[in-house]
């Protein structure tokens, strides 16, 4: 019998973990899609620190256009967040989602904004 779609996504996230691991000088950049929303968030896993966080919830984002153009400037909002921070470099962890739509829609909205994976 196959996996739900939570199932395999919780399978895929901790094969993911266990290669991806954010330290303070090369954060990991961690995206969670709602069927609404898209957040992310810099985390140092090393003192178990958000560093940064941003969501298409907050006020700079806007919420005007597709789910993906919004992704993007989430993505760009980051990025903002990111270079305040001094971080330049970051590990990109999709966290059991595909490398489509809006998951990449956000990274390439980050990497416009000055990120590097």
């Amino acid at each position: 019998m196959a996996f739900s779609k939570v199932k395999r996504r919780n399978k895929i996230r901790r094969r993911i973990r266990q290669s991806i691991s954010g330290t303070e000088s090369k954060p990991r950049l961690s995206v969670f899609r709602s069927n609404k929303e898209i957040y992310a968030q810099l985390i140092d896993d090393v003192s178990g620190k958000t560093i940064a966080a941003a969501s298409s919830r907050d006020k700079g984002v806007s919420d005007q256009g597709t789910k993906s153009e919004v992704a993007t400037a989430v993505g760009k909002a980051i990025a903002e967040k990111a270079k305040e921070a001094g971080v330049e470099v970051i590990s990109f962890d999709r966290s059991g989602y595909l490398y489509h739509g809006r998951v990449k829609s956000l990274a390439e909205g980050a990497r416009e904004g000055g990120l590097k994976f």
